[in-house]
């Protein structure tokens, strides 16, 4: 009994030396080295930091493209999903709820027209890109409120899509309205 006692000990220690020592430390040493410092990709204008690449953030005005809606309130220290089914009926009512702010604010748009990711948070409830469909959906409103050409404003959103390897084409919100408050 007394042997396997020590035995245990001595394994616990060697568990708690590999997990909570030099497994957080190989973690923290791989952030390091990743850009950003594992701090993120921060985006400045002007030397001012005014988000990060990777985090969405809520855009309301309607000046600017709006982005995914958050199920954290775009907080990143509590990413995570709704946890709600597409037949649960306070998703269904936060979803149209959606669809109605979007309608208001969009006249002229169908239901039918707007984009899932416009209505519908993503997975992380941080994602800070929308699809093109999402960004052109929004080219009426963005047009008519800066009294700019829709084509100068459809133009600017191709320049910003950004291609991925796996998975549909994104725009980046916070990069698109960044641009778009630089349109001359």
């Amino acid at each position: 009994m007394k042997k396997n006692l020590i035995i245990s000990l001595k394994l616990t220690l060697v568990m708690i030396i590999l997990c909570a020592v030099l497994f957080p430390l190989l973690i923290a040493g791989i952030g390091k080295a990743a850009p950003g410092g594992g701090k993120g990709k921060t985006v400045s204008v002007n030397g001012r930091v005014v988000g990060y690449e990777n985090i969405g953030q809520s855009f309301t005005d309607d000046k600017y493209f709006h982005g995914r809606p958050s199920a954290v309130g775009y907080n990143a220290a509590g990413s995570g999903g709704s946890n709600k089914g597409p037949s649960n009926p306070d998703y269904l009512k936060l979803v149209q709820e959606r669809i109605d702010t979007f309608l208001a604010h969009n006249p002229g748009v169908r239901k039918e027209e707007i984009p899932a990711d416009l209505v519908t948070a993503s997975g992380s409830g941080l994602d800070p890109h929308i699809t093109p469909a999402a960004a052109f959906v929004q080219v009426k409103r963005v047009a008519a409120i800066r009294k700019l050409p829709e084509d100068k404003i459809s133009h600017l959103i191709k320049e910003h899509i950004e291609k991925t390897i796996f998975g549909p084409s994104v725009v980046n919100v916070l990069k698109l309205n960044i641009a778009l408050d630089n349109i001359k």
